[in-house]
């Protein structure tokens, strides 16, 4: 058995909305005592109060999340400045949830010891790591190659990076009853449960494929030899890279690809183009161009893998993470993400989600977890 149950407030008052949200699940729980969940939460929150009521209520519950852009349910559908808590129940999942603090100081090394605590007690291998990793302070990529090299390149990582709406000043991950920042939290699942994942974007790759020949993490100089912001020219004809178009960068030896975003302090006198994330050396590129109608388009695609890699017949839990980057283009079109998904996902299914700085998930089934921008994440889960 897996169930779980979702609480959703939009209340700008802490203590209403952490009230309204633990009333919704127990009434949903019908008895029935969690072992594990997650809280996306916005910013303006107490977030210390929400856990510790949470805490009270249920005071073994392994518990992680983070801070959002905007939240996803299957209560409320799409909201910003709200405050969800889904809750999982299982009589054969095992749940273990663990900490990283001051990633940024050895963010691989620390990954792999928070797997190695989360798994330390562990009746099953893993077959799931979820997380909610810091965005700001610490590479993204560094986390998840930490995270796969612990828990073996056939365990999925899926997530998002939290988020503080656009400030890029300071982010906040929850664990337990703490509050924290520069921080890793995951929760591992173990035992019978089915997976299925999927990842789409809506923009599609453009113009001739280059090869990042000068890069140092996240600050691309050079493809092919030449200044990055010339190969833009040649892609798009604008020296400075404007807002709809990002890169598409190409996994070793295959044409799957993921997104990387710029951000707004571009040198296209150096021609040097700084992104979010680090780009490998080597890498294969190429400009990538969406439209609004093909981005949200692309929820349906990202629902549709998921339901093609599930490997069982009937999914409970849809667990949803699209990147705050989309909510930047699509505006006040946002709400049409989870409007457009709803009617596709099978009846009766649980959802919860959040916006990120970053998502997380493997580019193909059994593949190597990657970071992606501008990305639409679905992941179910479920057991016969």
């Amino acid at each position: 058995m897996l169930k779980a149950v979702v609480g959703h407030s939009n209340d700008p008052n802490t203590q209403s909305a952490i009230a309204e949200v633990l009333t919704r699940c127990k009434t949903a729980l019908a008895g029935l005592s969690p072992q594990a969940g997650m809280l996306f939460a916005a910013m303006d929150f107490e977030h210390s109060e929400i856990l510790a009521a949470i805490h009270q209520t249920f005071p073994n519950l392994q518990l992680i999340g983070g801070t959002s852009c905007g939240e996803l349910s299957s209560v409320l559908g799409f909201q910003q400045d709200s405050l969800v808590l889904i809750l999982f129940c299982s009589d054969e999942i095992e749940f273990q949830a663990a900490i990283g603090r001051n990633v940024s100081s050895d963010p691989v090394g620390i990954a792999r010891q928070t797997v190695q605590s989360a798994t330390a007690s562990a009746q099953h291998p893993p077959v799931l790591c979820l997380t909610t990793p810091e965005s700001l302070t610490v590479s993204g990529v560094s986390i998840v190659k930490g995270l796969q090299e612990a828990l073996g390149k056939e365990v999925p990582i899926v997530g998002g990076s939290t988020s503080d709406q656009w400030d890029f000043k300071q982010t906040y991950q929850f664990f337990g009853t703490e509050v924290l920042s520069d921080a890793l939290p995951i929760l591992i699942l173990s035992g019978p449960v089915l997976v299925g994942h999927g990842v789409a974007t809506g923009w599609e790759p453009i113009g001739r494929t280059g090869v990042a020949t000068k890069i140092e993490n996240n600050v691309l100089y050079e493809i092919d030899g030449r200044p990055a912001v010339e190969f833009y020219q040649d892609c798009v004809g604008e020296v400075r890279l404007a807002p709809p178009y990002r890169l598409a960068v190409f996994e070793s030896n295959r044409e799957s690809w993921y997104m990387r975003t710029s951000n707004a302090d571009n040198d296209s006198i150096g021609g040097t183009i700084t992104f979010f994330a680090d780009i490998p050396s080597q890498a294969r590129v190429r400009a990538a161009r969406g439209d609004r109608d093909e981005i949200l388009n692309s929820v349906r695609a990202s629902l549709q893998q998921a339901l093609e890699h599930y490997p069982g017949t009937q999914p409970a839990i849809a667990l949803l993470f699209s990147c705050s980057g989309r909510f930047q283009i699509l505006g006040t079109r946002t709400q049409e993400e989870y409007q457009l998904l709803q009617p596709e996902l099978p009846a009766g299914m649980v959802c919860a989600g959040f916006y990120t700085y970053g998502e997380i998930a493997p580019l193909r089934l059994e593949g190597e977890t990657q970071l992606h921008h501008e990305t639409f994440v679905t992941l179910l889960l479920g057991v016969e």
